[in-house]
């Protein structure tokens, strides 16, 4: 059971970051392309900047780097 928990958690993907990685490793745990997720996330940015900026900040600051 532990080992299943440790596998889909979520994590920042060093290896295939443009920033800090946060967008590549959701798009790891979900299984989806990153560019995907990057995308969504610049239209989020542009419809509501800090909340989207916030959460990245949050997200660079807690998850842990694969």
């Amino acid at each position: 059971m532990r080992e299943s928990y440790q596998l889909n958690r979520l994590y920042r993907d060093g290896r295939r970051a443009m920033v800090s990685g946060v967008c590549a490793g959701i798009a790891r745990h979900f299984d989806i392309n990153p560019n995907w997720v990057r995308g969504a996330t610049a239209i989020a940015f542009v419809m509501a900047p800090f909340a989207v900026a916030l959460a990245y900040v949050l997200a660079v600051l807690l998850l842990k780097t694969r």
